[in-house]
Order: structure tokens, then C-alpha cells, then sequence
């Protein structure tokens, strides 16, 4: 999913901005890349934190009666 683009300015070490662009790099794209990949994880983070009772509770179930079909896996 492609959402429109904003401009924005941000501040980096001006050595390393210098060895990107040599580089010919695509700062935009690194920067909308690595910033997708963080947001993600925090995402997940906290999703996790959230949820983490229910999913030990569902752990628990399953560690004490099994689960559905065990018996019939090939795995």
C-alpha cells in the first residue's frame, strides 16, 4: 500500500550524508524502509505486551490438554 509522500526535514551527520550520496544512495528510500521495518517491530512489541496473558493462558490450555488433531499430524 502506497501512501502519498510528505516532505520533511530531519537532521544527520553531515560526514556520513556526504558518504551516502557518493554512494548515490536513495536516502528517501533507506530512510521510508527503515523506518517501516521499526515501526513494524514496535508494533509487534507492543502488540505482544498486550496480549501476553491471553497468549500464555492459550499456551497453558495447550500444554495441559493438547492439541486438536496432535495425535493425527505428520510433523
Amino acid at each position: 500500500m502506497h501512501m502519498a509522500k510528505k516532505a520533511v526535514n530531519l537532521s544527520i551527520d553531515a560526514e556520513l550524508l556526504a558518504r551516502a550520496k557518493a554512494a548515490r544512495l536513495n536516502l528517501s528510500a533507506l530512510l521510508e524502509h527503515a523506518l517501516s521495518e521499526q515501526v513494524r517491530a514496535e508494533q509487534e512489541r507492543r502488540w505482544r505486551q498486550e496480549n501476553k496473558s491471553a497468549i500464555e493462558a492459550a499456551n497453558g490450555f495447550a500444554e495441559e490438554h493438547g492439541i486438536f488433531g496432535e495425535d493425527y499430524r505428520s510433523f
